[in-house]
């Protein structure tokens, strides 16, 4: 009987008494959730039938499926009497609107008012704690379960399986799991899916297998949750169970094309994503929108567009999810025209005022548009915004630079009512690293730690990250102690903020800590730990990365691979460099530029502008950093003509506007070749304000070429910018002294001296069996410091003996990088290179002892000094007297 014919059947009073009529058709309403329904609850009641309790649920009912949980508890509050469905009604419209904490106050109240629970409150209860994560409530729900000897019932065992392993306890879910008496299909995928939301993906598979070793065939919900799995497994376990359920004769239905795409899309494999796509003439909204969504992911926009037009095609209406998507597709690359251009579209349908299309479009206004205002009218445009709509908009507003407008934002929402989640609390947290906004960050960890989100494991990232990237180093170790759950992106955080605070050491101490906790590296944690080994020269640690790299399969990741390049280039291994680049598949801009930065460094110039060439020839379009590489290549050798012609390419051939890094080389460039008008006038022309840095740059060209007035002016120059940089003082009585003026340099000293400034002290290290063994200047604290010192003193005696050209100055036999050759010497095989870094240029007279030494000796000496790269062999230096 349709709806229709019920009504009519109802209008026309015919054999059947009204109770019963208004009953079928709530009923049948119900059953198949049709708004129409409701509008027997007016009959109902002008017929007092409210007394009617069947009837009553059945409406309670439709109204929770219809209208949502606010309306359904409307209609249970005017309820005159209410059994256990009608609570369980109530409790299970709120568990599926993930209103989960409604769900439990629920509960609690009819526990108070004396009604006693079935299996289905139960299941639903459970749920909620589930999505909640509540320990404490779901130990309480079982201990009611068992009490009231609902404890053998099916349904909920699967439930009491979901919530242990959503909150972690795998053990406990699998002991309950072990326990039943017989598990079917449904059993054995609710333990897979619970496990796949509890993201245990391996546990997930391996609960796959026992479920086939025992028989049990797997359905298309199975599957479906494994392929989701396999999104973070890697797509070979994506083939594989792709492969698994057409051995099974499993029908390729909706739900599992969709799933099939959404791996592959995950996996970067949306060429067969498509041809799933295309396996049988069945498509809906939801299946074109996961291509959509895959080709978004893979940042193939055309392709993103070109599904949606081939979606309407086949006449599949796009829903609003499909336009939430196809936004986000022009968030990713900027496309503001065919972003409003699906605004009007979405207007057309009738669908802007849809809460998922109104957050897209805040995120995509926010993202592509200069004018933040049109995000704004996205915003305002939301009737009811939820916490995605806030953090779009937060979001956007730092992203535009908009600090103050930033936080009202925040704290507005939390006065309207909407809780900021996670990703909030991790936007406003970003932000505060980028604007180093301290006391912010500490009033956030406050409110964090207040609101009980510091066991957040995402908030807690965000935090950790925060504080490294504000130099708040203790503070990110605190934080990480107090996390009840650590994983690999907390790692990568710390470390990739250690490196670029210089603290290379502490970042490679971060291995044993995600030793202790059981994290497994990933590539990009991989990669931190490859720069840091580079930045120190610890071949030794960078080989064993390597072997790791190879073990876990994360070789073939772009970070660890272009790491390695920039790894052995660092540590002057160019063998292995070639070797590391070489087996790059498809090396992108990225690879290149460390390539031909390595070449560079290391001294190889001709090979580094060849390189430079090759990476052109393979069809690769070079960007600001690759030319920072190549000017730094013609300025080591001297190529100014070249330089020149490289440094004007970039604006007129490659479209590339030269920042500061480019300008520092050109002044070095003109500088080093004795042309410092020109490089003066470079100064003087800058499209931006000048840095202490450029001003050193060519204070060092006028110490080279014994510049006295350039000099003092630069000196001067800089000093303005920045008066505690020491470097600008040395650098000029350095000068003085070269030119016979020791009274000035003395003079220049002091006044350094009376500024309370000091040299940074010299210092090099050098990796032997793991460890790294570390010489200042003047330090005697070393163990073998006597044989050290022996060790040298024989040195300069054999070489002036050899009749050599030598002049030692007074102190020089303890500056530190003649500790570390000493030592290396005396502690490495005959054949082994010794590799040595040093925080600060090597000085020119211990430059010439170690060429000596090498000439004495045959052995392969590697000194690696800030950016440059010193291999000293058989009496001769790499840099061939460029410095």
């Amino acid at each position: 009987m349709s709806v229709r014919k019920a009504i009519q059947f109802f209008s026309r009073n015919e054999v059947y008494p009204f109770e019963d009529i208004c009953l079928r058709v709530i009923k049948l309403c119900n059953s198949k959730s049709l708004k129409q329904g409701i509008c027997v609850h007016s009959p109902v009641i002008k017929l007092g039938l409210q007394e009617n309790l069947f009837m009553n649920n059945n409406l309670l009912s439709l109204y929770a499926k219809c209208f949502g949980a606010e309306y359904a508890r409307q209609f249970f509050d005017e309820m005159p009497c209410r059994d256990v469905v009608s609570w369980t009604g109530l409790v299970s419209a709120f568990t599926r609107n993930g209103e989960h904490g409604e769900a439990l106050g629920v509960f609690d109240s009819m526990i108070n008012s004396g009604q006693c629970p079935n299996q289905f409150t139960f299941s639903s209860v459970l749920r909620s704690c589930s999505g909640l994560r509540d320990f404490d409530g779901g130990i309480r729900i079982h201990a009611y379960v068992i009490k009231l000897g609902f404890e053998p019932n099916p349904i909920l065992l699967n439930s009491l399986i979901d919530f242990y392993a959503k909150c972690g306890l795998d053990e406990e879910a699998c002991r309950i799991f072990r326990d039943m008496d017989s598990c079917d299909s449904i059993t054995w995928t609710t333990i897979i899916s619970s496990f796949v939301q509890a993201e245990q993906w391996s546990l997930a598979l391996q609960h796959y297998v026992k479920m086939i070793q025992d028989n049990v065939p797997p359905s298309e919900y199975t599957f479906a949750k494994l392929l989701a799995a396999s999104c973070f497994l890697g797509s070979n376990y994506g083939k594989l169970l792709h492969a698994h359920l057409i051995m099974l004769g499993i029908r390729m239905s909706l739900i599992l094309k969709t799933a099939l795409v959404d791996m592959y899309s995950s996996c970067q494999k949306m060429e067969y994503g498509i041809k799933v796509l295309h396996e049988t003439p069945e498509y809906d909204a939801l299946l074109w929108t996961s291509v959509i969504s895959g080709f978004t992911q893979n940042l193939k926009v055309v392709e993103a567009f070109a599904a949606l037009h081939e979606m309407e095609f086949f006449g599949i209406v796009p829903n609003s999810f499909t336009y939430s998507n196809i936004l986000k597709a022009c968030s990713t690359v900027s496309l503001l025209d065919s972003g409003k251009l699906i605004h009007s579209r979405v207007i057309r349908t009738g669908l802007e005022d849809d809460l998922s299309v109104g957050n897209a479009l805040v995120d995509m206004y926010m993202k592509c548009s200069n004018q933040i205002e049109d995000g704004l009218r996205a915003f305002n445009g939301i009737a009811s915004p939820n916490v995605i709509s806030w953090t779009s908009l937060i979001a956007g507003l730092a992203e535009h630079g908009f600090e103050q407008e930033c936080f009202w934002s925040f704290m507005q929402m939390q006065a309207v009512g909407v809780e900021p989640n996670s990703f909030t609390l991790s936007v406003i947290l970003r932000h505060c690293s980028t604007m180093k906004s301290h006391r912010q960050t500490l009033e956030l960890h406050g409110y964090i730690i207040k609101t009980k989100r510091d066991f957040d494991i995402v908030v807690g990232n965000a935090l950790v990250d925060t504080y490294a990237a504000l130099g708040m180093v203790d503070h990110s170790f605190r934080v990480i102690s107090m996390m009840r759950q650590r994983d690999a992106v907390t790692y990568t955080n710390l470390a990739t903020r250690m490196n670029k605070l210089g603290l290379h050491g502490v970042t490679l101490g971060v291995i044993s800590q995600m030793r202790k906790d059981g994290v497994k590296m990933d590539g990009f944690s991989l990669a931190s730990f490859l720069s840091a080994s580079a930045a120190l020269s610890t071949l030794e640690t960078g080989k064993q990365l390597h072997c790791y790299s190879i073990q876990s399969g994360l070789r073939s990741s772009p970070s660890v691979s272009n790491g390695l390049v920039d790894l052995y280039w660092k540590c002057g291994c160019a063998n292995d460099a070639h070797r590391a680049f070489e087996e790059i598949s498809k090396p992108d801009v990225v690879s290149w530029n460390g390539f031909i930065s390595g070449l560079a460094l290391n001294g190889y110039i001709s090979s580094a502008l060849s390189a430079f060439d090759d990476m052109r020839l393979a069809g690769l379009e070079p960007d600001s950093a690759t030319f920072v590489s190549v000017l730094f290549a013609c300025s080591r050798s001297g190529l100014v003509d070249l330089g020149l012609e490289y440094f004007h390419s970039m604006r007129g051939r490659y479209k590339i506007t030269p920042q500061l890094d480019h300008y520092v080389c050109l002044v070095d460039l003109l500088g080093k070749a004795g042309r410092l008008e020109d490089a003066m006038e470079v100064i003087v022309t800058l499209p931006f304000k000048p840095v202490p840095l450029i001003y050193k740059t060519l204070l060092s060209a006028c110490k080279l070429h014994k510049n006295i007035p350039l000099a003092e002016d630069m000196s001067r120059r800089g000093l303005e910018l920045d008066s505690s940089d020491p470097t600008f003082y040395l650098l000029l009585a350095n000068l003085y002294e070269e030119c016979g003026l020791s009274e000035l340099g003395k003079k220049t000293r002091q006044q350094m001296r009376d500024k309370g400034l000091r040299k940074n002290p010299a210092q090099s290290w050098m990796e032997l069996k793991g460890k790294v063994h570390i010489f200042n200047t003047g330090d005697s604290s070393h163990p073998q410091i006597t044989q050290i010192h022996d060790k040298i003193v024989s040195l300069i005696t054999e070489i002036k003996k050899r009749g050599y050209s030598y002049g030692d100055t007074e102190g020089s036999s303890h500056h530190s990088e003649k500790l570390a050759v000493a030592f290396g010497l005396l502690n490495t095989s005959s054949n082994a290179p010794i590799r040595i870094s040093k925080n600060i240029r090597i000085c020119s007279e211990c430059h010439e002892f170690i060429m000596l030494v090498t000439r004495l000796i045959d052995r392969v000496i590697i000194v690696k000094d800030g950016n440059r790269i010193h291999t000293f062999s058989k009496g001769e230096c790499s840099c061939r007297g460029c410095s």
